[in-house]
């Protein structure tokens, strides 16, 4: 193997290196704006005589046309659309259902899911898409969004090792097998690896995944919950404790079949335990802000809200079932799609001088009159500290008066429009689902995910294929599309490209690797294999994990040959190596969920060296074992 010399080239892009880690773990200045900079001094420098092979300026942009950045810009459109229609707020739903709100059952369940996605999907894919469904997980339990995204994202990515299809150096690793053997004698050919060979290699990496944030994620994951929307991201709970003096929250009670109370109305049984009604279910349906007119018809289930003390003193007294935690309205009272608000009646409004009873507040508006806001008092059904009960359906409305609500955030969008009111709640989420268009999703989505499996076009092109098409057919419009990409992590990913482009071409990657290989030069076969896995593991983070695959491949073949190794093995721990990418929000799916949580390049630093390290153990272990 011809040896080569380093070159002054060489040391400016080591520089760029140290340069581009030190912006990562100091944050001086974030990290996408470190990642354009680096871009910056790269396309500089090349200027400078006896530089000139660092970069080709006239295509150091390039990479914000790479088939890895389109493709995740369209995956991100793919999963707001999906996330339009409803579907991911009934995935997250069945989560919960199956996990409760304990991280303990939640991680595993959303890692496990997004592992085996990923393992028939790119990995960032797979990312993006549940990314909207852990969001919605996360305000609803209240577990901070930073403990529940590393462990899918990091599950995202050694799901991509459980097959051939899982992940871009898997999928090439036959290709660059079969370009070795063109060089090697008919002894020393190499078998190309079936669809399921890695599965028990990337099913163990799964599974330790999994058990590593289990049983050390109280240590490791960051516990801050990121800052979010005011009165979109707090509670019923907190908000009406805070504001009004209100002891209440969300219930869930069954009347059972036959019981006493059947025919008799929802206004009897709020005025007689002093209980709003904010949502039934019957026969399968469910309504949200019943109208209080309605007859109890059983078996019926209700969600009150109320003070604890009142509703289980009710449950008691009339022998109805309270449930643990929200069951069926658990999706309705996520503050995702409900919560509180407040609008103030104007001079002048059509509804001075009325009462809620007489618009029928409930049916005319979609929303539960909670209480009214006059002066220094505050009117409301539940009792406070300084008040008593009050008929407040029955009070008429005055000028000035603030009206405290609770609707969805799709009736309070309309009621902004309404000129008797105005709405004073600005910081909600303003979406308009849109479950008519679930079928035209599903059909686009399918298409996407069968161009990327069942054929050769690029990865890009058939994303972008499933996210035309939910953009034509209105799933989804252009402006919406245009705001559910993340830019920052766009440009995280284009910067870096380059850069990655220079390791390569100006001989600096295959220098380092010439320079780890000499010190291992002698040792034995199994701690040959080592070498390379750590070699790999570097390589990718400094460089694309595909340029990795196709440098190292080659060179696992010679060392494995001149060693008495496997070479198939050993191209094999290249592949599957060049995933362990863990370290800094190099890796794609790194990138993708660093934003929203809020995470640090420290806090992958901490989480991901013992993943790493578990990642080479577990990896080389079971290669071995299955092998």
């Amino acid at each position: 193997m011809e040896t080569i010399s380093l070159t002054m080239p060489m040391m400016v892009v080591l520089g760029l290196l140290l340069f581009t880690v030190v912006l990562f773990v100091s944050e001086v200045v974030r990290i996408d704006f470190a990642a354009i900079l680096v871009m910056v001094l790269l396309g500089l420098l090349s200027q400078v005589p006896g530089l000139g092979s660092l970069a080709d300026v006239s295509r150091l942009f390039d990479g914000l046309a790479s088939n890895a950045v389109v493709s995740i810009i369209a995956v991100m459109i793919i999963g707001a659309g999906l996330d339009k229609t409803g579907m991911m707020s009934s995935v997250a739903a069945l989560i919960l259902k199956r996990g409760g709100k304990s991280e303990a059952r939640v991680v595993p369940i959303v890692s496990g899911t997004v592992g085996l996605i990923s393992s028939f999907m790119q990995n960032v894919g797979a990312a993006a898409l549940f990314l909207p469904v852990v969001s919605r997980i996360s305000v609803r339990t209240e577990i901070p969004l930073g403990r529940l995204l590393m462990p899918m994202g990091f599950c995202a990515i050694l799901g991509g090792t459980m097959t051939m299809v899982g992940s871009s150096p898997l999928i090439l690793l036959n290709d660059l097998i079969l370009t070795a053997n063109r060089a090697l004698p008919d002894a020393q050919q190499m078998e190309t690896f079936g669809l399921f060979s890695v599965t028990p290699v990337g099913l163990a990496l799964v599974i330790t995944g999994i058990l590593y944030f289990m049983l050390l994620g109280r240590w490791i994951l960051p516990g801050e919950q990121v800052d979010g929307d005011a009165t979109s991201g707090r509670s019923v709970k907190e908000y009406l404790k805070s504001i009004y003096g209100l002891k209440t929250d969300i219930f869930e009670i069954s009347i059972l079949a036959g019981h006493s109370w059947e025919g008799k109305t929802f206004d009897d049984l709020m005025q007689r335990y002093h209980v709003y009604i904010i949502g039934s279910a019957y026969q399968g349906k469910t309504w949200f802000a019943p109208v209080i007119q309605t007859e109890i018809t059983t078996p019926c289930r209700l969600a009150l809200l109320g003070r604890e003390k009142n509703i289980r003193d009710m449950v008691d007294d009339a022998g109805f079932l309270l449930h643990p935690d929200l069951d069926v309205f658990a999706e309705m009272c996520a503050p995702t799609r409900s919560g509180i608000a407040e609008m103030v009646i104007p001079p002048g409004s059509a509804v001075i001088g009325k009462c809620a009873h007489d618009l029928v507040f409930r049916k005319t508006y979609g929303a539960s009159l909670l209480a009214i806001h006059r002066g220094e008092e505050t009117m409301s059904l539940v009792a406070t500290d300084q008040h008593e009960p009050t008929q407040v359906g029955e009070v008429p409305f005055l000028a000035g008066d603030t009206l405290v609500i609770h609707c969805t955030w799709d009736a309070l969008t309309r009621l902004t429009q309404d000129r008797n009111f105005v709405v004073v709640t600005t910081e909600f989420p303003r979406e308009e689902l849109r479950p008519t268009k679930v079928g035209w999703a599903v059909l686009f989505f399918v298409i996407a995910l069968g161009l990327i499996l069942f054929t050769d076009l690029r990865l890009s092109l058939c994303l972008l294929t499933g996210a035309a098409g939910m953009i034509l057919t209105g799933v989804i419009d252009i402006d919406e599309a245009y705001q559910a990409i993340s830019w920052s992590t766009v440009f995280l990913l284009a910067s870096l490209i380059p850069l990655g482009h220079a390791v390569q071409t100006t001989g600096t990657a295959a220098w380092i690797a010439q320079e780890i290989l000499r010190l291992l030069d002698g040792w034995p076969v199994w701690s040959l294999q080592a070498g390379l896995a750590v070699l790999s593991t570097v390589f990718t983070l400094i460089m694309s994990n595909v340029g990795a695959t196709v440098l190292l491949v080659p060179l696992a073949v010679s060392i494995a040959l001149a060693a008495g190794g496997d070479p198939a093995i050993f191209a094999l721990t290249v592949a599957i190596s060049t995933s362990n990418s863990f370290l800094i929000p190099t890796h794609q799916v790194n990138a993708l969920i660093m934003g929203p949580a809020g995470y640090r390049v420290t806090d992958f630093i901490k989480s991901g060296g013992i993943m790493t390290i578990l990642f080479l153990a577990v990896s080389l272990a079971m290669m071995n074992l299955v092998f």
